[in-house]
């Protein structure tokens, strides 16, 4: 089928594991479109072997699990195989609007998988799409703000422990200096329907029924589907809202003869308000129009946590989150702890009073999921665990702006007057 690895099955190579191995963390891996989940990985256990050219090197299967860990959608699993089968260091890119301050969704969702992107071997570009930015009318269409943005969002991955020197940044204007990379937005343009282009559109966070649009929106899917072949990426990362932009790429590709590259998407995490039902349709299978709809937004800034909020702030915005007991589906707590938490540690206390069973610890999400779904752990229970987590985990973001405040007073200067 067109989106790749639905269906398909992924059984890596089986090997004896070590005492060290059988000791360390396992993670589940699994392919799904629209909320249906497929086998595709089977569980891994990780340790780093031998150092080469100064990294520690990890095998094929260790690298497949760190790349498609914690993902939605990998398009596909055998092609990425492939890709790290013959190619030492592969390229991958994630591209983000400079749109106003930075959440969770975007700094840990998107940064914990560019740090597994980066331990597994890539090559990785963060692309910070300023034209992209300045078409979609975000921060004012402002170039100066757009830029601002944009240097801001460095301060917070470095934050975030992604290392300036094992990324490269690249701003969509260095490429929009080169015909070459025009006459690739043409050459797409042609080979594609404006029926098809005006799908895309949802990527840009506009609903497929959008009637008043600017012309220059139609231009926004080709260029992002050029950005790709331009700077020669094998593998492109985004969040699911993405995925028809990602797929217009692969189509153009194979008609085009270029290089097909290879997609991951991750979950969107939902904002703390729980799922939305709105009027607003932003894709043909309506499961994928909720999530869209109800994905956090730093356009509601009580219903996310931004990276740099103060402990005071995430508690607050934890306690008056959607919790429903007994429920895991649309629950953002509890997405939280699956996407944020679980992703960047090994486990999850809760800090309960004796009379309400005492404290415990949850060593994976599912344990956590499964306690949580018997009613054995109350939702303002999980509320205060993952709040005291998320404080502790974003610590060395407020730590940095502390003694770096300069472009994170802009933004918030910024933030008030628009």
């Amino acid at each position: 089928m067109r989106h790749g690895g639905r269906g398909r099955q992924y059984i890596p190579r089986q090997r004896e594991l070590n005492r060290e191995e059988r000791h360390a963390p396992a993670v589940k891996l699994c392919v799904s479109y629209a909320g249906k989940q497929t086998p595709a990985i089977n569980t891994f256990k990780f340790v780093f072997k031998e150092t080469f050219e100064g990294r520690n090197r990890l095998d094929l299967e260790e690298r497949l699990g760190l790349v498609a860990g914690n993902t939605k959608e990998v398009v596909t699993p055998q092609e990425l195989r492939t890709l790290l089968e013959t190619e030492a260091k592969p390229k991958a890119y994630w591209g983000f609007e400079s749109s106003g301050l930075m959440h969770i969704g975007m700094g840990l969702v998107c940064g914990s998988k560019i740090k597994d992107m980066i331990k597994a071997g890539f090559e990785f570009t963060i692309f910070l799409a300023d034209w992209h930015s300045w078409i979609n009318n975000k921060l004012g269409g402002n170039m100066e703000n757009i830029h601002l943005c944009g240097e801001y969002f460095k301060d917070c991955f470095t934050a975030l422990g992604v290392k300036p020197d094992n990324v490269r940044y690249m701003w969509a204007s260095d490429i929009a200096k080169d015909v070459e990379y025009w006459e690739k937005v043409v050459r797409i343009a042609k080979s594609v329907s404006l029926q098809r282009v005006w799908r895309a559109l949802p990527i840009m966070g506009r609903e497929i029924s959008l009637k008043d649009m600017e012309t220059a929106w139609v231009f926004y899917p080709c260029m992002q589907a050029a950005d790709i072949f331009h700077m020669q990426l094998d593998v492109a990362c985004a969040s699911m809202d993405q995925r028809k932009a990602h797929m217009l790429a692969r189509d153009v590709a194979e008609k085009l003869g270029w290089k097909k590259p290879v997609i991951l998407h991750t979950p969107l995490l939902i904002g703390l308000q729980g799922p939305q039902t709105g009027k607003k349709q932003f894709d043909e299978n309506a499961e994928v129009s909720r999530q869209i709809s109800s994905k956090m937004s730093k356009s509601a800034p009580m219903g996310c946590i931004f990276v740099h909020d103060s402990p005071e702030k995430i508690k607050a915005k934890i306690k008056e989150a959607y919790c429903p007991p007994r429920e895991v589906k649309g629950n953002p707590v509890m997405e939280t702890a699956k996407m944020t938490i679980f992703t960047e540690r090994e486990n999850l206390a809760v800090p309960r009073a004796l009379k309400y069973g005492g404290p415990r610890t949850f060593g994976s999400y599912e344990e956590l999921e499964k306690a949580y779904v018997k009613g054995e752990l109350h939702p303002l229970d999980l509320k205060e665990a993952v709040a005291e987590a998320l404080i502790e985990i974003l610590s060395p973001v407020r730590e940095y702006f502390s003694k770096h405040p300069q472009r994170l007073e802009k933004m918030m200067r910024l933030e008030v007057t628009r």
